[in-house]
């Protein structure tokens, strides 16, 4: 049985999670279900609430909707409306999964984790669908794919990082956070110029 994780490991691991969620929540449930089932992750008794992923019906469910995602990813038209669907359930998803992980006695924590896990997945999501909606509109169907099967690739990886070894879930944290703020920060100056007002001459 694995040692219990330490406050830092704890929030790390949610903080990582949710922020992927952003990106791939689907992928993030089924992928955490299977390391379960499999025997690779062992949870310490504080994180027995996520056991229920390894359930075969939610991971039945999660696999079929990471198969969708991952061809609608691809689709530029189809990307976009994806990600407007879930501007509401990543956030919810992703702040299920942290309480899930936090898993705190205090009710006050409780509802801290929630909101905390939501806001961050649905800053990863924002800025995720932000710079994706800027892609899409390019002509060609290349850059679209190379970038959606990018983000699957460090989904992936990250999540397994991040689950197996979860020392490193606040690097990864850290790091998913700059990534969400420089995505938006992007996205806004590349609509600014798009879209901005250009202001009239003095006569």
């Amino acid at each position: 049985m694995a040692e219990p994780l330490g406050i830092i490991e704890i929030l790390g691991l949610a903080a990582s999670i949710s922020l992927l969620a952003g990106w791939r929540l689907y992928l993030c449930m089924l992928a955490t279900g299977v390391a379960m089932r499999m025997g690779v992750l062992s949870l310490p008794e504080h994180l027995e609430s996520l056991a229920v992923l390894a359930n075969p019906w939610v991971m039945g469910i999660a696999g079929v909707a990471a198969v969708i995602e991952f061809f609608a990813d691809k689709i530029a038209w189809l990307d976009s409306a994806w990600d407007g669907l879930h501007t509401l359930i990543r956030p919810l998803g992703g702040a299920l999964l942290t309480l899930a992980i936090v898993d705190p006695s205090d009710p006050a924590f409780q509802v801290i984790a929630f909101i905390l896990g939501g806001g961050a997945t649905l800053l990863s999501h924002g800025g995720k669908a932000g710079a994706r909606a800027l892609v899409n509109t390019s002509p060609e169907p290349f850059s679209n794919v190379a970038v959606s099967a990018g983000e699957d690739v460090a989904t992936s990886g990250l999540l397994v990082l991040a689950l197996a070894f979860p020392a490193l879930a606040i690097v990864i944290a850290i790091a998913l956070l700059a990534a969400a703020f420089l995505l938006l920060r992007m996205a806004g100056n590349v609509l600014k110029r798009l879209f901005g007002t250009r202001r009239e001459p003095a006569p």
